[in-house]
């Protein structure tokens, strides 16, 4: 079976961290042996003076062609005016890649599906292409995609149609589903197949070592994503002044960096607090072996990824209560759930973890029951299913 990949959400050299968890999806997909894929990562351009003021000049060190893991992946632009151009971001993309889509198979990928991910731009501009080339298109909802942009109209309408256009949805937590139906898709037409983790890459470390690589020397609490305002770094750093004992450490860049560090200067826990900056994948693992639990105080969430991690290097987690979360932390092996996403349900969430931790080899089999493999059958379940209907 041949598939297109496609969306914005992809790392490359630049980017290494950038959608890694649809990366980490598709490696999983080709282990099946059934699958052969390109990818397809649609990269926003606009003017250069446009990029010198709004931060989009990181895009143009993007490369334009790569080899991951053996999976050839292009890095074609697409125009976008910053700020003001989302309702236009569908259109863009898809008079920009229809060409490059059109080359692939005249260079020889003929392929039978496209898996496309992140229904708004991303899974709009696939439908349209999809139906120019009378393809079968596969979207996936991962979060913001389906819990914020819809609250726009025409956002709205647009997803609803590349909804009805698809061939087949994939939400990655039950959550997500729900909102579709809500949102008036059929529900027989959704198939809500949760994220796995990798168990052999996230494994429990020595954890002295692994403090002693980050300077971790008290009681350790992570806070790990972009550095901005949803992810909420700000509620762990809040709830350090009646967590004496601990130290947080920070892994993201964005742009409440700044911020970040005056409110820790503020509140008189700098001393407490590092910033870590951007942790290379590579890194993770042994970062969250340095953690005696993970916080994620995330306002929105579709399947936060960093939560089976920690949890597969044996690191329970304190989290908010939103979307598919709670579909992830269901005992105290994993961690525990937050009353109300404050400061106080921080410290509220840190204090009842730590009063009952379990222990990490507990938390560790907590997490080997998401492994990829249920996620990968699934897919290709649909995928099959799809193209035999045709």
């Amino acid at each position: 079976m041949r598939i297109l990949t496609f969306s914005s959400l992809y790392p490359s050299s630049v980017q290494p961290s950038q959608g890694i968890f649809v990366e980490n999806r598709l490696r999983e997909l080709l282990r099946s042996g059934e699958v052969e894929s390109r990818v397809m990562c649609p990269v926003p351009w606009a003017p250069w003076g446009s990029q010198l003021l709004s931060g989009y000049g990181v895009y143009r060190e993007i490369e334009k062609q790569a080899v991951r893991h053996g999976v050839s992946v292009s890095y074609p632009r697409y125009f976008l005016i910053p700020k003001i151009g989302m309702t236009l971001a569908p259109g863009t993309m898809f008079l920009s890649l229809y060409w490059a889509v059109r080359k692939l198979i005249e260079d020889g990928y003929d392929f039978d599906l496209i898996d496309a991910h992140y229904f708004y731009p991303d899974g709009v501009a696939a439908a349209m292409i999809g139906r120019l080339l009378k393809k079968p298109v596969v979207i996936t909802a991962r979060g913001t995609d389906i819990n914020l942009i819809p609250a726009y109209d025409l956002p709205r309408r647009q997803i609803l149609w590349a909804a009805e256009q698809a061939s087949g949805l994939i939400t990655v937590c039950q959550a997500l589903k729900d909102t579709l139906v809500e949102m008036g898709v059929a529900p027989a037409k959704i198939h809500a197949l949760r994220n796995g983790v990798d168990l052999v890459r996230f494994q429990p470390q020595d954890r002295r070592d692994a403090k002693a690589a980050f300077g971790a020397t008290a009681k350790t609490l992570l806070s790990v994503g972009h550095l901005i305002e949803r992810k909420g770094h700000d509620l762990a750093i809040r709830a350090l002044p009646e967590l004496p004992d601990c130290q947080l450490l920070i892994a993201g860049d964005g742009p409440e960096g700044e911020r970040l560090r005056s409110l820790a200067d503020e509140l008189g826990v700098t001393e407490r607090v590092r910033f870590l900056g951007a942790v290379r994948p590579e890194n993770m693992p042994q970062l969250y072996c340095a953690g005696d639990a993970l916080i994620l105080a995330s306002s929105r969430e579709g399947w936060a990824n960093v939560l089976l991690e920690a949890m597969a290097c044996g690191t329970p987690v304190v989290a908010s209560n939103v979307w598919g979360t709670p579909e992830v932390v269901t005992s105290i092996e994993a961690g525990v759930l937050m009353h109300e996403r404050t400061p106080q349900g921080v410290v509220q969430g840190v204090r009842r973890l730590f009063e009952n931790l379990p222990a990490r080899n507990e938390t560790r089999r907590y997490a080997e029951d998401f492994s990829w493999d249920a996620t990968t059958a699934g897919q290709m379940a649909l995928f099959k299913k799809i193209l035999q209907g045709r």
